[in-house]
């Protein structure tokens, strides 16, 4: 899903400290009462107000996602479809345009169940990669890469973009257009849903008068706005926010078609791509091993260094085969923790990571344009996880790390940087290896 969305990546977080969504996760542990939680609205250790007195349903508790709150902002919906006319008419959106296509939404309830059921974080991600790098999707998307090769060739000179990550976002993202993999879900409905209706409304409303932007202009016909639960639409899932600053004309029809048109899918993802970052002829990463006695705590996106550097290390790429150029800086990521594959990110895979910010959606990509290219799997193997954290078990993690006095951002079930931080430094003090991995005995050790 292309660049800024969120709903399926968490993308777009706002970064400040602990808040309201940490008291109801800290509730919900049972780590503080509510007498306590309410007696502290001002001068607490958490400093946020009292959380609201309804026990948290969906949403890890948030209080737009409340059956109440729920239930009220469905009946608002169509005084607050209304009260974003003059925001579409700002953007340059017709009165006939909007009144033609928001006239008859509905709001579209079953969505909410899906906004804390995404797989690049409720997965373990061994098996999550395993689930779409496949044998058959490799098999496919070469059949892409050649029946398509005279438009690659083009784009690939005037974007500067490899051909295989974009043909792996295309076969990742919608299984090379499978209908079953765009969605049959009518975007214009799904963002005005969203945008009227939960805890993302903020976000979604950009993408709703983007939406309506589209239409206006004609570039992709309504009905074949299908897509998403989220909005995202067309074989590489653009977010309508996206489609106006990435899509173009490839075909010279006069039409941005990321949805019909095979030019413009393929030029206008190699553009996203370009505009985020990538450098042509460059790795994403490298998988590698690490050596005995390793310090772990050097795993974190912060410590960059020089690929001579991390050779220097003992941290060698399986094999022994030399890095290709030694100066380039990259990161140590360690998915799976100490058990699993090990890799060394480059800039690359950060533009991977713009398109999607899930380390297990961009490692995925990497993994499938390198077996495209002819590369072949992983030399360790993922460790054998029975299953991953649910969502309730993140958000007591982040909130008993909360709790212990450190910063993890947002209490939000997105176990990012600053959390995989605290984990680290918790492990540490605990006598255990310091990989900075979330699982089930990792929440164990915290509730001993």
């Amino acid at each position: 899903m292309a660049s800024t969305t969120c709903e399926k990546t968490g993308g777009n977080r706002t970064r400040h400290g602990v808040g309201l969504a940490a008291a109801i996760a800290l509730l919900a542990a049972g780590l503080v009462t509510p007498a306590a939680a309410q007696a502290q609205t001002t001068g607490s250790i958490f400093g946020f107000p009292p959380p609201a007195t309804q026990a948290p349903s969906a949403g890890g508790g948030h209080p737009l996602m409340t059956p109440q709150a729920l239930a009220e902002a469905k009946a608002n919906f169509p005084q607050c479809i209304a009260a974003m006319w003059p925001l579409a008419q700002a953007k340059g959106v017709s009165r006939r345009t909007f009144d033609r296509y928001t006239g008859r939404l509905e709001p579209q309830m079953k969505i909410m169940d899906f906004m804390d059921s995404q797989p690049e974080f409720s997965k373990p991600i061994g098996a999550y990669v395993n689930m779409l790098v496949t044998d058959w999707r490799v098999k496919k998307g070469r059949e892409v890469l050649e029946r398509y090769k005279a438009i690659f060739d083009r784009a690939e000179k005037a974007y500067g973009v490899d051909r295989y990550a974009v043909t792996a976002i295309w076969g990742i993202e919608s299984t090379y257009g499978d209908p079953d993999g765009i969605g049959s879900r009518n975007v214009l409905e799904s963002v005005a849903t969203l945008a009227c209706i939960g805890r993302r409304q903020d976000y979604f409303r950009d993408e709703f008068i983007a939406t309506l932007q589209i239409l206006e202009k004609g570039d992709v016909p309504y009905d074949h706005m299908k897509g998403s639960w989220a909005g995202a639409f067309g074989p590489t899932q653009f977010m309508p926010t996206s489609f106006q600053r990435f899509a173009v004309d490839f075909d010279g029809d006069g039409k941005r078609n990321v949805v019909d048109s095979i030019p413009d899918i393929i030029a206008s993802t190699a553009n996203n791509l370009k505009l985020d970052g990538w450098e042509f002829g460059k790795a994403w990463g490298y998988e590698v091993d690490l050596p005995q006695g390793f310090d772990y705590r050097l795993a974190n996106r912060n410590v960059r260094k020089s690929l001579a550097e991390w050779n220097a290390l003992g941290v060698r790429r399986p094999g022994g085969t030399a890095y290709p150029r030694p100066t380039e800086t990259a990161y140590l990521l360690l998915p799976a923790g100490a058990n699993g594959p090990a890799f060394l990110m480059m800039k690359n895979f950060e533009a991977i990571l713009k398109y999607n910010p899930a380390d297990a959606y961009a490692l995925a990509i990497g993994h499938l344009a390198d077996r495209l290219r002819g590369g072949g799997a992983f030399s360790q193997p993922w460790p054998k996880e029975e299953r991953g954290l649910s969502k309730a078990e993140r958000l007591e993690i982040q909130g008993r790390l909360a709790q212990m006095g450190y910063d993890i951002g947002n209490v939000d079930g997105i176990l990012g940087q600053k959390t995989r931080i605290a984990i680290q430094d918790f492990q540490a003090r605990s006598g255990l290896l310091p990989d900075g991995y979330p699982d089930v005995a990792l929440l164990q050790q915290m509730r001993r």
